[in-house]
């Protein structure tokens, strides 16, 4: 995966600061580089925004920018992204594993220091409005900041990808966008927004191509069948590899460790006949989470310290977290 867009540290040092929020955004583009860099780029105008990570993923056709600052410019930055996104992205022409819903398909907004939970919805419920007012795309709120008790799992608001949500929208009053009209943008589609705590974006890659493997096994493990708590998770078939992957959200790392669940995946794997053949982080994880273990035995792809949240950090701001 591609790193951040390369430029000069800048001379503003976010561990001066007493208010730090992560933003976390996902836009549905993951092969056109010169587009992801030009997205991406536009955070470089910010001097009170860090971006600290870019991950993109041709099969998912999907890119994470990982950046964080002061609240204010955090907002103004993720506008300038989305503004930036839906000029390059038409969703009509949009292939990937990954569902979505959107252009800019999820924005959360993550409290780090300084900063409450209470904060981070009122950013999130600011940017929805403001780009359904500034672009006519139709907002859902999720997570902490979600207004409807259904809304709080991502995955009901992207049930129907952008495909079906014309017509969920038409037909089902209880699907009506939290902000902006009560259709999706002919291009970009709607978007998730919300609040939340850090989680882990976890891939486990088996050593099959039979999709139906992975399925099962993700089954078998997310919460929502009666799996491990705080894991959402999918089976999805990773044609440039030749295998399937169980595609996983860790939302509570310190309930449900990654290593229990790369343990849990590679038992339920087994039993289909099937190996893990490695793995990968998308974006960054808080230290925290591997500190509990022996980094080495989850076998991630491409491990460098700079996965890790405080290090990456400190390798753009020279500070400590």
């Amino acid at each position: 995966m591609p790193g951040c867009p390369q430029r000069a540290p800048k001379l503003l040092f976010l561990g001066e600061m007493g208010q730090l929020v992560e933003c976390v955004l996902n836009f549905s583009e993951g092969r056109d580089q010169d587009r992801i860099q030009d997205i991406a780029g536009v955070l470089g105008s910010f001097t009170e925004v860090h971006l600290l990570d870019c991950s993109s993923d041709a099969d998912h056709n999907r890119s994470v920018l990982t950046f964080l600052g002061v609240p204010e410019a955090v907002l103004k930055g993720a506008l300038a992204v989305f503004e930036e996104a839906i000029r390059h992205i038409d969703l009509n022409c949009h292939k990937g594993v990954h569902p979505r819903i959107g252009a800019v398909d999820v924005v959360p907004f993550v409290p780090l220091r300084g900063v409450s939970m209470r904060d981070c919805v009122q950013l999130a419920r600011r940017f929805g409005k403001a780009v359904s007012d500034s672009h006519s795309v139709p907002t859902f709120l999720y997570g902490e900041a979600a207004v409807k008790r259904t809304r709080r799992e991502l995955a009901n608001i992207r049930r129907g990808q952008f495909e079906g949500l014309r017509k969920a929208l038409s037909e089902d009053p209880e699907k009506e966008p939290d902000f902006g009209p009560a259709h999706p943008h002919p291009s970009a589609g709607a978007c998730a927004v919300g609040a939340r705590d850090l989680l882990i974006a976890f891939n486990i890659y088996l050593n099959t191509a039979e999709v139906r493997v992975a399925q099962e096994v993700a089954r078998a493990v997310r919460e929502s069948s009666g799996g491990l708590p705080h894991v959402l998770a999918l089976g999805l078939s990773i044609e440039s590899r030749g295998q399937v992957q169980v595609s996983m959200n860790l939302t509570n790392f310190r309930a449900t460790s990654i290593y229990g669940v790369f343990e849990e995946v590679g038992e339920e794997a087994v039993r289909r006949g099937a190996l893990i053949a490695g793995s990968e982080i998308v974006g960054l994880v808080p230290r925290e989470a591997l500190d509990t273990g022996d980094y080495r035995t989850l076998m991630i792809d491409d491990y460098s310290p700079g996965l890790i949240l405080e290090e990456r950090y400190y390798q753009v701001t020279g500070r400590r977290w």
